[in-house]
């Protein structure tokens, strides 16, 4: 456990320091307030002083954007797009490391002792657990608790399953429906009984396959939070059933159908909630495509839900996924796609727009030669 120092009128104080993504703690911290510039703020972050806010929690944010501002002069990406993919990348991690440095300090019960700062006890303790003694985190983590706390509270409506999705803290959401809507869709196969949801995150599409009709069903996921997650979910809908477990990939034995739908991008997390959207060496893809004819029963079939963008993106290789699933000794007996409907898709001012125009998600039916 990590902890940080600093001094307060005349008097060193300490505390526990947390980072969700493992960011190590700055090596100097000062108090700063609402006559603190954004200007002044950045040059201190930039050379990696935390500064510990005790102002208004309003004027907090404030600054949080003004530092923003500062730090999004946008830079051409080039014509390359895995390079104008990786500076993206670079540039979202740098201005994250810089906002990172603006800290707020949580009392022994998660309460936040700031002018007009809300009741976060809630959100803290659903994010983290129960308190462990004060804790000094990031400001923009702190809103991403408090963000992440009202999509829990609120859900998010997943009209395949006419029903509302509770996300927690740390888990990805399924805002983009497009895969969703082809699990929801997709000819079963000629046996569906037994069927395994691999990665499953919110539960989201173990639901999908209990609505239709799969009697018994294993969830999976490496994520302890997606675990708790999916139980939550999948016990709010009647489908008390579908045994949660993990961490794991595959469970023993085998099913009728394997649904798997890993992060789409090759990439290295920063953080668990990026682990829903980044898969380092496509571990999980390849462990998917690899481990599935030894889960398959007789006429079972394999359901792998990817999209294009990668290769799009110069990430990976056009016809590579079509030669890793050969490699594995499985064939293609059939495929559905869409286009993504998301806001992102249709923003011309991002910079990997032109990649998302031409984006297609596929669901691939698979099954052992």
């Amino acid at each position: 456990m990590s902890t940080v120092s600093w001094t307060e009128d005349k008097t060193c104080r300490t505390a526990r320091w947390h980072s969700e993504n493992g960011t190590l703690p700055p090596y100097s911290i000062v108090v700063v307030s609402d006559s603190t510039t954004a200007d002044a703020a950045c040059r201190s972050a930039r050379a990696g002083t935390g500064l510990l806010w005790r102002g208004d929690f309003h004027n907090a944010r404030q600054l949080l954007r003004a530092m923003g501002r500062r730090v999004e002069r946008k830079a051409p990406l080039g014509d390359d797009p895995a390079e104008a993919f990786r500076r993206y990348r670079a540039s979202r991690r740098r201005r994250a490391e810089l906002l990172g440095k603006l800290l707020v300090l949580l009392e022994d019960d998660y309460s936040l002792a700031l002018r007009r700062a809300p009741d976060v006890r809630r959100a803290c303790t659903g994010a983290y657990g129960a308190p462990r003694g004060r804790m000094v985190v990031a400001l923009t983590e702190l809103l991403g608790v408090l963000g992440a706390a009202q999509w829990r509270e609120k859900g998010v409506y997943v009209p395949a399953l006419g029903e509302r999705i509770h996300p927690h803290y740390g888990v990805f959401s399924p805002v983009r429906g497009e895969y969703v809507d082809l699990v929801a869709s997709a000819p079963l196969p000629a046996r569906a009984e037994t069927a395994f949801d691999l990665g499953t995150g919110t539960g989201v599409l173990a639901a999908i396959l209990g609505r239709r009709g799969f009697r018994r069903i294993t969830a999976t996921d490496n994520n302890p939070r997606a675990l708790t997650c999916a139980r939550a979910n999948l016990d709010r809908l009647g489908l008390s059933s579908v045994a949660v477990r993990g961490p794991a990939l595959f469970p023993d034995g085998e099913a009728d159908l394997v649904v798997c739908n890993p992060p789409w991008l090759p990439g290295t997390p920063t953080s668990a909630l990026e682990s829903g959207v980044y898969d380092e060496n496509s571990s999980m893809l390849h462990a998917f495509l690899s481990g599935l004819p030894a889960h398959l029963r007789p006429g079972g079939e394999g359901w792998l839900i990817l999209s294009d963008l990668p290769e799009h993106l110069g990430l990976r290789p056009h016809g590579d996924i079509l030669a890793r699933i050969t490699a594995a000794g499985l064939h293609i007996t059939g495929r559905l796609s869409t286009h993504p409907t998301h806001h992102r898709a249709h923003n011309p001012t991002s910079p990997l727009h032109n990649a998302r125009t031409r984006e297609t998600t596929s669901l691939y039916r698979l099954t052992p030669r």
